[in-house]
């Protein structure tokens, strides 16, 4: 889902670090299991006003998780024909994003990205050396049962002809302002170069293409498809697609609002290409540097081995955590980076933001969960958590949040989207649950 090409042996040297090493032990977690015998859950999200939380799996199948944590046979949506064909051993293509519309409960609109076949309209050079099509499409719950989707309902809402199997972003979500939010990656490869990427600066950079973006649609519009927000900050450039929100982007894997708190951006997660992983918080109009930069570091698309010490970085946003890559340090947190989520359940996890990076080596699991913490100064600390019970944690593929603002770890013991092992824990603060347990008791003896 995450990773790309890497190019390896990069010079140590040339390379400083702009953040210390994380810390460790300080923070505590437990991961209590609520669905297993799943295959490459890449998202848990739950509607407004509903009890159920949905699961996407990455082959392209949405599950039921209710709210006594049984996983419900049937999907409630499986669009598998649609998906092009998935490499078992590894691959980032698939079903990869899904947003429920606010007024879900009223209207039983919701959305979804996934990456299809190429379509008979695109030019020659797509069907020649192009991967896949990305496609966002609008779906309706089926009329007669809640807990299926119409399958006849799709409405393609955008797409894009994709270059490369990798770097697909795929997260959909919408804000507060009611309008959803995209994240694409850069076309994949490496370096942001060759068939599909701009020349002279990469799709991250070039204004001209939707991929490496952020981008801000209206879908309640009376007519058509989609509407462009007259408050995009280039919707009035005629260099620019104006669907773009912000910019500069690998492979953006895992965003999300902070459903709560100051609403200060949108946290993003931004897999980086040898030696730099990075959170970004992201705001209109913002260039968050990739391929000028790979994280807060100045990156050479010819020489990735070297970083410059020096480049032009004028106007451009840096990560507010970052951390260096394993297959370049030694000390290292992990070799790809998963967005998380705000923690808004009320325990000792309340306003930290919780994410992970898929496994410290690409052939042994060996997961990490990380709890970045706002200072008095309005910067980010970051840590790595300890699990209870758990030395070494599975492939973390992703996370969720349920509408109790609890965060959810999407695990899996499979290189590729494999077999039935894959689980789906809840995160808590080691000790939350005594308290809670705790607190009953006094009420049960009150009572």
């Amino acid at each position: 889902m995450k990773f790309g090409f890497r190019v390896l042996g990069v010079s140590l040297g040339a390379l400083t670090a702009a953040w210390a090493v994380p810390g460790h032990a300080e923070t505590n977690l437990n991961l209590e299991v609520v669905a297993e015998g799943l295959q490459a859950p890449l998202m848990l999200v739950q509607p407004d006003g509903d009890d159920r939380r949905f699961i996407v799996e990455q082959p392209g199948r949405i599950r039921i998780l209710a709210d006594d944590n049984f996983l419900l046979d049937e999907p409630f949506l499986n669009i598998e024909h649609r998906i092009v064909p998935l490499m078992q051993m590894f691959d980032e293509r698939g079903l990869l994003g899904v947003a429920f519309h606010p007024d879900y409960e009223e209207n039983g609109r919701f959305f979804v990205y996934y990456s299809g076949y190429i379509p008979g309209g695109s030019d020659l050079g797509a069907h020649l050396w192009y991967s896949h099509t990305n496609y966002v499409a609008e779906y309706r719950v089926d009329p007669d049962n809640p807990n299926r989707a119409d399958h006849n309902s799709e409405r393609i809402i955008m797409s894009f002809d994709w270059p490369q199997f990798n770097h697909n972003g795929g997260w959909l979500g919408f804000g507060d302002d009611g309008y959803l939010y995209i994240a694409t990656g850069d076309g994949g490869y490496a370096n942001d170069w060759g068939i599909g990427h701009h020349v002279e600066m990469g799709n991250g950079q070039y204004l001209g293409t939707h991929l490496g973006k952020i981008l801000r649609i209206d879908v309640d519009v009376e007519d058509g498809y989609y509407a462009v927000p007259d408050d995009n900050p280039f919707v009035d450039d005629a260099n620019a697609e104006p669907e773009i929100w912000a910019y500069g982007f690998r492979n953006p894997w895992r965003c999300a609002f902070d459903p709560a708190g100051e609403h200060e951006g949108l946290f993003c997660a931004d897999v980086g290409q040898n030696a730099f992983e990075a959170v970004q918080l992201i705001n209109a109009g913002e260039n968050h540097g990739w391929r000028v930069l790979e994280g807060s570091h100045c990156f050479d698309y010819v020489n990735p081995n070297d970083h410059p010490e020096d480049c032009d970085m004028a106007g451009m946003e840096l990560p507010i955590m970052e951390y260096q890559n394993c297959n370049v340090f030694t000390d290292c947190e992990g070799i790809s980076i998963t967005g998380g989520y705000v923690a808004r359940n009320g325990d000792g996890l309340d306003g930290k933001y919780i994410f992970g990076d898929w496994s410290a080596r690409f052939d042994v699991m060996d997961g990490r969960i990380f709890v970045g913490t706002r200072n008095g100064d309005d910067a980010w600390e970051m840590e790595r958590a300890t699990v209870a019970g758990m030395e070494t944690l599975p492939y973390i593929l992703a996370f969720g949040q349920d509408a109790g603002g609890h965060v959810y770890a999407l695990t899996s013991e499979s290189l590729g989207p494999v077999g039935q092992l894959d689980k789906v824990y809840r995160i808590t603060a080691a000790g939350a649950e005594d308290e809670e347990e705790a607190a009953e008791v006094e009420l049960d003896e009150a009572d």
